[in-house]
């Protein structure tokens, strides 16, 4: 197994980890917060997509799916390619209101099949390219943009997963 597979059978977890969260859980579930500060289910989610359909879409030099896809219109957002969560204030996030699962779970699908055919046509080299930008003095690389944006999408799921436990109690697993 090389690494684009690796990537791709993580991307395909981050896919199966939201929907199994998401299963069967009402409008009120999705927008319980623990405390007032706490970010919930469906913010989680929403942000979780946001962060690889707008990271993907940039690696790839195309559109976000959240404008081109209409999806921002099916959240009830604006047509803003930069509304991801990034920064949100605890009272945006208690504002948000999530959709039905399903719209949850069909962005996600889409989003996830498109990162899978990107990924797909890869190459070695393509993971080893520059984007542009630099940590620590270091040029950043596709393959390392590609693992940090998993990570941030499994550590989102986790989340997301907990405050189902939280909410629910004993009982509820997430696979």
């Amino acid at each position: 197994m090389d690494g684009k597979e690796i990537l791709v059978n993580g991307y395909e977890d981050v896919q199966g980890a939201l929907e199994s969260t998401l299963d069967g859980l009402t409008a009120e579930e999705m927008d319980w917060q623990p405390r007032p500060d706490c970010n919930s289910i469906g913010w989680t989610a929403w942000h979780l997509i946001r962060v690889e359909d707008s990271q993907i879409a940039s690696l790839m030099g195309e559109e976000q799916l959240w404008t081109k896809g209409g999806w921002h219109g099916r959240f009830n957002r604006p047509a803003d390619a930069e509304d991801s969560g990034f920064g949100h204030t605890p009272e945006e996030v208690a504002q948000f209101k999530s959709p039905a699962v399903q719209v949850f779970i069909d962005y996600g699908k889409a989003v996830s099949e498109r990162t899978r055919q990107y990924l797909l046509g890869m190459s070695a080299t393509d993971l080893e390219r520059p984007i542009g930008e630099y940590w620590e003095g270091t040029p950043v690389q596709t393959g390392w943009r590609l693992l940090s944006v998993l990570e941030d999408c499994l550590e989102h799921a986790g989340q997301m997963a907990y405050v189902r436990g939280l909410r629910q109690g004993k009982g509820w697993q997430p696979y």
